[in-house]
Protein backbone atom coordinates (compact mmCIF):
# COMPACT_ATOMS: atom_id res chain seq x y z
CA UNK A 1 0.00 0.00 0.00
CA UNK A 2 1.21 3.60 -0.99
CA UNK A 3 2.20 5.63 1.96
CA UNK A 4 0.87 9.48 1.18
CA UNK A 5 3.80 12.01 1.65
CA UNK A 6 3.43 14.35 4.22
CA UNK A 7 1.25 17.97 3.25
CA UNK A 8 3.51 20.95 3.80
CA UNK A 9 4.35 22.24 7.52
CA UNK A 10 1.15 24.71 8.67
CA UNK A 11 2.67 28.04 8.55
CA UNK A 12 3.16 30.06 12.27
CA UNK A 13 2.21 33.02 12.97
CA UNK A 14 3.76 35.50 15.46
CA UNK A 15 1.37 38.50 16.38
CA UNK A 16 3.28 41.50 18.37
CA UNK A 17 0.89 44.13 19.95
CA UNK A 18 2.07 47.46 21.06
CA UNK A 19 0.76 50.50 22.85
CA UNK A 20 -0.13 51.91 25.75
CA UNK A 21 -0.71 49.59 28.95
CA UNK A 22 -4.00 49.32 29.82
CA UNK A 23 -6.63 46.46 31.27
CA UNK A 24 -8.48 44.88 28.59
CA UNK A 25 -6.03 44.72 25.88
CA UNK A 26 -5.11 40.94 26.80
CA UNK A 27 -9.14 40.34 26.37
CA UNK A 28 -9.21 42.10 22.83
CA UNK A 29 -6.41 39.89 21.81
CA UNK A 30 -7.59 36.13 23.12
CA UNK A 31 -11.15 37.23 21.99
CA UNK A 32 -10.05 37.85 18.39
CA UNK A 33 -7.36 34.55 18.46
CA UNK A 34 -10.50 32.83 20.01
CA UNK A 35 -13.06 33.55 17.02
CA UNK A 36 -10.17 32.33 14.51
CA UNK A 37 -9.35 29.39 15.97
CA UNK A 38 -5.94 29.04 16.60
CA UNK A 39 -2.97 27.01 18.65
CA UNK A 40 -1.22 29.12 21.24
CA UNK A 41 2.43 28.14 20.84
CA UNK A 42 3.92 30.50 22.81
CA UNK A 43 3.42 34.15 24.73
CA UNK A 44 5.63 36.85 25.93
CA UNK A 45 4.66 40.20 27.84
CA UNK A 46 7.05 43.39 28.67
CA UNK A 47 5.14 46.72 29.71
CA UNK A 48 8.55 49.60 29.61
CA UNK A 49 7.30 52.80 31.32
CA UNK A 50 3.69 52.26 30.58
CA UNK A 51 4.07 50.92 27.13
CA UNK A 52 3.30 47.49 26.04
CA UNK A 53 4.55 44.55 24.30
CA UNK A 54 2.36 41.50 23.69
CA UNK A 55 3.85 38.49 21.77
CA UNK A 56 1.82 35.65 20.50
CA UNK A 57 3.31 32.92 19.02
CA UNK A 58 0.36 30.73 17.21
CA UNK A 59 -0.77 28.30 14.77
CA UNK A 60 -4.17 29.10 12.70
CA UNK A 61 -6.23 26.49 11.75
CA UNK A 62 -7.08 28.69 8.29
CA UNK A 63 -5.52 31.45 6.29
CA UNK A 64 -2.75 32.89 7.81
CA UNK A 65 -3.41 35.92 6.24
CA UNK A 66 -7.00 36.12 6.66
CA UNK A 67 -6.06 35.96 10.68
CA UNK A 68 -3.77 39.11 10.09
CA UNK A 69 -6.60 40.70 8.43
CA UNK A 70 -9.13 39.71 11.79
CA UNK A 71 -6.26 40.42 14.52
CA UNK A 72 -5.45 43.73 13.04
CA UNK A 73 -9.27 45.29 13.07
CA UNK A 74 -9.72 44.03 16.74
CA UNK A 75 -6.55 45.55 17.99
CA UNK A 76 -7.04 48.58 16.17
CA UNK A 77 -10.31 49.25 17.50
CA UNK A 78 -8.65 50.04 21.16
CA UNK A 79 -6.09 51.72 19.63
CA UNK A 80 -3.29 49.38 19.79
CA UNK A 81 -0.59 48.41 17.02
CA UNK A 82 -0.09 44.82 15.56
CA UNK A 83 2.78 43.21 13.17
CA UNK A 84 1.62 40.00 11.72
CA UNK A 85 4.57 37.94 11.07
CA UNK A 86 4.08 34.58 9.10
CA UNK A 87 6.71 32.03 9.80
CA UNK A 88 6.27 29.39 6.57
CA UNK A 89 8.66 26.76 8.17
CA UNK A 90 5.90 25.52 10.53
CA UNK A 91 6.49 25.20 13.90
CA UNK A 92 9.81 27.35 15.42
CA UNK A 93 12.18 25.44 17.68
CA UNK A 94 11.94 25.95 21.43
CA UNK A 95 14.69 28.52 22.48
CA UNK A 96 17.33 26.83 24.33
CA UNK A 97 16.67 26.89 28.06
CA UNK A 98 18.62 30.38 30.10
CA UNK A 99 21.59 29.09 31.40
CA UNK A 100 23.14 31.92 33.51
CA UNK A 101 21.31 34.74 35.33
CA UNK A 102 23.80 37.91 35.02
CA UNK A 103 23.13 40.74 37.44
CA UNK A 104 24.00 44.18 36.32
CA UNK A 105 24.04 46.71 39.50
CA UNK A 106 24.92 50.42 38.61
CA UNK A 107 24.11 54.19 40.23
CA UNK A 108 23.56 54.62 37.12
CA UNK A 109 24.08 52.00 34.38
CA UNK A 110 24.65 54.09 31.32
CA UNK A 111 24.04 53.02 27.91
CA UNK A 112 27.43 52.55 27.12
CA UNK A 113 27.75 50.71 30.35
CA UNK A 114 25.18 48.13 29.77
CA UNK A 115 26.22 48.17 25.74
CA UNK A 116 30.33 46.67 27.12
CA UNK A 117 28.13 43.83 28.88
CA UNK A 118 26.10 43.17 25.83
CA UNK A 119 28.96 43.32 23.53
CA UNK A 120 30.98 40.82 25.90
CA UNK A 121 28.37 38.73 26.28
CA UNK A 122 28.25 38.33 22.13
CA UNK A 123 31.32 37.91 22.37
CA UNK A 124 31.61 34.49 24.22
CA UNK A 125 28.46 33.79 21.93
CA UNK A 126 26.07 33.92 24.41
CA UNK A 127 22.44 35.54 23.68
CA UNK A 128 20.36 37.10 26.21
CA UNK A 129 16.62 35.89 26.40
CA UNK A 130 15.23 37.95 28.69
CA UNK A 131 15.75 41.26 30.58
CA UNK A 132 13.85 42.83 34.07
CA UNK A 133 14.51 45.33 35.95
CA UNK A 134 15.16 44.20 39.84
CA UNK A 135 15.85 47.52 41.41
CA UNK A 136 15.33 51.65 41.23
CA UNK A 137 16.63 51.96 44.26
CA UNK A 138 19.58 52.52 45.89
CA UNK A 139 21.19 51.39 42.63
CA UNK A 140 19.54 50.22 39.54
CA UNK A 141 19.76 46.87 39.25
CA UNK A 142 18.93 44.70 35.34
CA UNK A 143 18.61 40.81 35.30
CA UNK A 144 19.46 39.31 32.19
CA UNK A 145 18.58 35.74 31.44
CA UNK A 146 21.70 33.85 29.53
CA UNK A 147 21.78 31.02 27.08
CA UNK A 148 24.59 29.56 25.06
CA UNK A 149 24.26 29.70 20.72
CA UNK A 150 21.65 27.14 19.87
CA UNK A 151 24.71 25.10 19.07
CA UNK A 152 26.55 25.47 22.10
CA UNK A 153 27.43 23.48 25.25
CA UNK A 154 25.75 25.12 28.01
CA UNK A 155 29.35 23.21 30.14
CA UNK A 156 31.55 25.67 28.19
CA UNK A 157 30.15 28.73 29.86
CA UNK A 158 30.75 27.98 33.61
CA UNK A 159 29.94 30.95 36.09
CA UNK A 160 34.13 31.60 36.64
CA UNK A 161 34.66 32.20 32.54
CA UNK A 162 31.30 34.20 31.93
CA UNK A 163 32.46 36.65 35.26
CA UNK A 164 36.01 36.60 34.35
CA UNK A 165 35.35 38.06 30.94
CA UNK A 166 32.45 40.19 32.04
CA UNK A 167 33.70 41.73 35.64
CA UNK A 168 37.16 43.85 33.44
CA UNK A 169 34.79 45.10 31.28
CA UNK A 170 31.93 45.98 33.66
CA UNK A 171 34.81 47.65 35.81
CA UNK A 172 35.77 49.84 33.35
CA UNK A 173 32.33 50.91 32.67
CA UNK A 174 31.58 51.71 36.57
CA UNK A 175 28.92 48.93 37.29
CA UNK A 176 29.08 45.73 38.75
CA UNK A 177 27.68 42.11 37.67
CA UNK A 178 27.19 39.34 39.41
CA UNK A 179 27.05 35.75 37.61
CA UNK A 180 25.33 33.17 38.12
CA UNK A 181 23.73 29.63 37.16
CA UNK A 182 20.23 29.77 36.24
CA UNK A 183 17.24 27.14 37.70
CA UNK A 184 17.00 25.52 40.92
CA UNK A 185 20.46 26.05 42.18
CA UNK A 186 20.36 29.78 42.17
CA UNK A 187 16.85 29.63 44.05
CA UNK A 188 17.87 27.31 46.81
CA UNK A 189 19.63 29.05 49.20
CA UNK A 190 18.30 28.98 52.67
CA UNK A 191 21.02 30.34 54.65
CA UNK A 192 23.54 33.42 54.90
CA UNK A 193 26.26 34.07 57.04
CA UNK A 194 27.63 37.75 56.90
CA UNK A 195 31.10 38.69 58.41
CA UNK A 196 30.49 41.83 60.66
CA UNK A 197 33.39 44.69 60.60
CA UNK A 198 32.83 46.45 57.81
CA UNK A 199 30.26 44.24 55.80
CA UNK A 200 27.50 43.89 58.60
CA UNK A 201 28.16 47.26 60.36
CA UNK A 202 30.90 50.45 59.27
CA UNK A 203 34.22 50.65 60.60
CA UNK A 204 36.01 48.10 62.88
CA UNK A 205 35.12 47.33 66.48
CA UNK A 206 39.39 46.66 67.03
CA UNK A 207 39.76 50.25 65.97
CA UNK A 208 36.99 51.17 67.92
CA UNK A 209 38.11 50.01 70.61
CA UNK A 210 42.17 51.03 70.56
CA UNK A 211 41.20 54.86 70.26
CA UNK A 212 40.31 54.55 73.88
CA UNK A 213 43.82 54.06 74.47
CA UNK A 214 44.85 56.86 72.37
CA UNK A 215 45.39 57.67 68.91
CA UNK A 216 48.22 55.91 68.66
CA UNK A 217 47.63 53.10 69.84
CA UNK A 218 44.50 53.42 67.25
CA UNK A 219 46.52 54.02 64.44
CA UNK A 220 49.25 51.25 65.12
CA UNK A 221 45.82 48.90 65.76
CA UNK A 222 44.96 50.04 61.93
CA UNK A 223 48.24 49.51 60.36
CA UNK A 224 47.89 45.76 61.66
CA UNK A 225 44.31 45.51 60.75
CA UNK A 226 44.48 46.52 56.88
CA UNK A 227 47.61 44.17 56.58
CA UNK A 228 45.40 41.27 57.87
CA UNK A 229 42.22 42.32 55.81
CA UNK A 230 44.98 42.57 52.40
CA UNK A 231 46.32 38.95 53.32
CA UNK A 232 49.95 40.16 54.12
CA UNK A 233 49.82 38.68 57.81
CA UNK A 234 48.18 35.62 59.40
CA UNK A 235 44.96 36.66 60.62
CA UNK A 236 45.81 34.78 64.14
CA UNK A 237 48.52 36.45 64.56
CA UNK A 238 47.14 40.18 63.95
CA UNK A 239 44.45 39.54 66.66
CA UNK A 240 46.73 38.43 69.52
CA UNK A 241 48.61 41.66 68.41
CA UNK A 242 45.82 43.84 68.37
CA UNK A 243 44.16 42.86 71.30
CA UNK A 244 47.41 42.72 73.88
CA UNK A 245 47.13 46.46 72.67
CA UNK A 246 44.07 46.79 74.69
CA UNK A 247 45.27 45.47 78.08
CA UNK A 248 44.82 47.28 80.79
CA UNK A 249 41.74 49.09 79.21
CA UNK A 250 38.33 49.02 81.51
CA UNK A 251 35.16 46.87 80.15
CA UNK A 252 32.84 49.19 80.16
CA UNK A 253 34.78 50.79 76.67
CA UNK A 254 33.25 47.10 75.16
CA UNK A 255 29.60 48.35 76.13
CA UNK A 256 30.33 51.79 74.63
CA UNK A 257 31.74 50.64 71.55
CA UNK A 258 28.73 48.15 71.33
CA UNK A 259 26.30 51.16 71.54
CA UNK A 260 28.67 53.40 68.69
CA UNK A 261 28.00 50.62 66.00
CA UNK A 262 26.21 51.70 62.88
CA UNK A 263 25.23 49.17 60.49
CA UNK A 264 25.91 49.37 56.89
CA UNK A 265 22.92 50.80 54.46
CA UNK A 266 20.61 48.28 54.21
CA UNK A 267 21.52 45.78 56.42
CA UNK A 268 18.43 45.80 58.48
CA UNK A 269 16.16 45.31 55.28
CA UNK A 270 18.62 42.54 53.91
CA UNK A 271 18.15 40.49 57.40
CA UNK A 272 14.12 40.90 57.30
CA UNK A 273 14.30 40.34 53.93
CA UNK A 274 16.06 36.67 54.15
CA UNK A 275 14.39 36.16 57.17
CA UNK A 276 11.01 36.54 55.58
CA UNK A 277 11.96 34.13 52.92
CA UNK A 278 13.14 31.88 55.61
CA UNK A 279 16.59 32.06 55.62
CA UNK A 280 18.65 30.98 58.37
CA UNK A 281 20.77 34.40 59.01
CA UNK A 282 23.61 34.42 60.99
CA UNK A 283 27.56 36.25 61.52
CA UNK A 284 30.77 34.46 61.68
CA UNK A 285 33.17 36.92 62.53
CA UNK A 286 36.96 37.76 63.36
CA UNK A 287 35.32 40.40 66.14
CA UNK A 288 34.46 39.96 69.52
CA UNK A 289 31.15 38.56 70.53
CA UNK A 290 30.65 40.88 73.67
CA UNK A 291 30.56 44.06 70.71
CA UNK A 292 28.17 41.26 68.52
CA UNK A 293 25.76 39.34 70.93
CA UNK A 294 23.50 42.73 71.21
CA UNK A 295 23.22 43.17 67.57
CA UNK A 296 22.48 39.60 67.16
CA UNK A 297 19.78 39.78 69.75
CA UNK A 298 18.22 43.18 67.86
CA UNK A 299 18.76 41.59 64.30
CA UNK A 300 17.60 38.46 65.38
CA UNK A 301 20.13 36.31 64.00
CA UNK A 302 19.79 32.32 64.43
CA UNK A 303 23.91 32.20 65.60
CA UNK A 304 27.11 33.96 65.92
CA UNK A 305 30.47 32.67 65.56
CA UNK A 306 33.45 35.34 67.04
CA UNK A 307 36.41 35.83 69.19
CA UNK A 308 35.42 36.34 73.75
CA UNK A 309 37.81 39.03 74.96
CA UNK A 310 39.47 37.88 78.15
CA UNK A 311 38.60 40.11 80.62
CA UNK A 312 39.31 40.52 84.60
CA UNK A 313 38.13 42.30 87.47
CA UNK A 314 36.90 44.42 85.15
CA UNK A 315 39.69 45.45 82.96
CA UNK A 316 40.63 43.82 79.21
CA UNK A 317 43.54 41.39 79.87
CA UNK A 318 44.72 42.14 76.57
CA UNK A 319 44.20 38.09 75.11
CA UNK A 320 41.25 36.02 73.97
CA UNK A 321 39.56 33.61 75.49
CA UNK A 322 39.28 29.83 73.84
CA UNK A 323 39.85 29.10 69.97
CA UNK A 324 40.35 31.73 67.59
CA UNK A 325 38.28 32.62 64.87
CA UNK A 326 40.47 33.04 62.07
CA UNK A 327 40.68 32.34 58.37
CA UNK A 328 40.16 28.59 58.21
CA UNK A 329 38.04 28.96 61.93
CA UNK A 330 35.26 30.75 59.46
CA UNK A 331 34.81 28.12 57.12
CA UNK A 332 34.80 25.84 59.93
CA UNK A 333 31.64 27.39 61.95
CA UNK A 334 30.07 28.20 58.31
CA UNK A 335 29.90 24.03 58.01
CA UNK A 336 28.77 23.61 61.46
CA UNK A 337 25.82 26.04 61.40
CA UNK A 338 24.83 24.92 57.67
CA UNK A 339 25.37 21.30 59.43
CA UNK A 340 23.30 22.41 62.66
CA UNK A 341 20.25 23.07 60.55
CA UNK A 342 20.55 20.28 58.11
CA UNK A 343 21.16 22.77 54.91
CA UNK A 344 24.08 21.57 52.13
CA UNK A 345 26.62 23.97 52.23
CA UNK A 346 25.90 24.85 48.35
CA UNK A 347 22.90 26.28 49.46
CA UNK A 348 24.70 28.70 51.51
CA UNK A 349 25.45 32.32 51.28
CA UNK A 350 28.64 34.06 52.74
CA UNK A 351 28.88 37.49 52.40
CA UNK A 352 32.48 39.65 53.43
CA UNK A 353 35.48 42.15 53.01
CA UNK A 354 38.74 40.49 53.91
CA UNK A 355 41.80 37.53 52.86
CA UNK A 356 40.30 36.57 56.28
CA UNK A 357 36.99 35.61 54.79
CA UNK A 358 38.41 33.60 51.66
CA UNK A 359 38.07 30.23 53.20
CA UNK A 360 34.16 31.07 54.07
CA UNK A 361 33.40 32.23 50.69
CA UNK A 362 34.77 29.60 48.52
CA UNK A 363 32.98 27.13 51.00
CA UNK A 364 29.91 28.72 50.58
CA UNK A 365 27.83 27.87 47.50
CA UNK A 366 27.60 31.86 46.58
CA UNK A 367 30.29 33.52 48.18
CA UNK A 368 30.09 37.57 47.91
CA UNK A 369 32.79 40.28 48.45
CA UNK A 370 31.41 43.54 49.51
CA UNK A 371 33.42 46.52 49.22
CA UNK A 372 36.43 43.76 49.63
CA UNK A 373 40.33 43.77 49.26
CA UNK A 374 41.83 42.54 46.00
CA UNK A 375 42.45 39.00 47.40
CA UNK A 376 38.92 38.20 48.97
CA UNK A 377 37.48 39.78 44.84
CA UNK A 378 39.56 37.60 43.39
CA UNK A 379 38.05 34.64 44.72
CA UNK A 380 35.13 35.40 45.14
CA UNK A 381 31.64 34.69 42.96
CA UNK A 382 30.57 38.10 42.40
CA UNK A 383 32.06 41.53 44.06
CA UNK A 384 29.99 44.22 44.91
CA UNK A 385 31.70 47.55 45.00
CA UNK A 386 28.57 49.53 46.14
CA UNK A 387 28.08 50.72 50.05
CA UNK A 388 24.41 49.28 50.31
CA UNK A 389 24.12 45.59 51.81
CA UNK A 390 20.77 45.11 50.34
CA UNK A 391 21.92 44.87 47.12
CA UNK A 392 22.87 41.30 47.95
CA UNK A 393 19.13 40.82 47.55
CA UNK A 394 19.43 41.67 44.08
CA UNK A 395 22.06 39.16 43.08
CA UNK A 396 19.50 36.48 45.18
CA UNK A 397 16.97 37.42 42.01
CA UNK A 398 14.80 39.24 44.96
CA UNK A 399 13.51 42.39 43.45
CA UNK A 400 13.43 46.21 44.99
CA UNK A 401 9.50 45.97 44.35
CA UNK A 402 9.16 42.92 46.67
CA UNK A 403 10.98 43.67 49.21
CA UNK A 404 8.84 46.94 49.04
CA UNK A 405 5.81 45.23 49.23
CA UNK A 406 6.40 43.37 52.34
CA UNK A 407 8.10 45.80 54.16
CA UNK A 408 4.93 48.71 52.95
CA UNK A 409 2.31 45.11 54.66
CA UNK A 410 4.46 45.81 57.78
CA UNK A 411 4.03 49.37 58.15
CA UNK A 412 7.84 49.86 57.85
CA UNK A 413 8.18 50.63 54.33
CA UNK A 414 10.87 54.10 54.08
CA UNK A 415 13.56 55.09 51.47
CA UNK A 416 16.21 57.08 52.85
CA UNK A 417 17.11 60.15 50.16
CA UNK A 418 20.56 59.27 48.60
CA UNK A 419 23.07 62.22 48.36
Amino acid sequence: MAVAAPGPARPTVLVTVTGPDRPGVSSVLFTALTTAGVELLDLEQVVVNGRLTLGALVLPEGDAEELEEFVGAAMDSIGMSVHIEIQRDGHSEAPPEPTHVVTVLGRPITARAFGAIAAELAAVGANIDAIRRVADYPVTGLELLVSPVPDGDADSYPPGTLRKRLVGVARQAGVDVAVARAGLARRSKRLIVFDVDSTLIQGEVIEMLAARAGPEVEAQVRRVTEEAMAGELDFAESLTRRVAVLKGLPASVVDEVAAEIELTPGARTTIRTLRRLGYRCGVVSGGFTQVIAPLAEELKLDFVAANDLEISDGVLTGQVRGEIVDRPGKAVALQRFAAAHEIPVEQCVAVGDGANDIDMLSTAGLGVAFNAKPALRAVADTALSVPYLDVVLFVLGITRNEVEAADAAEGVLRRVPIA
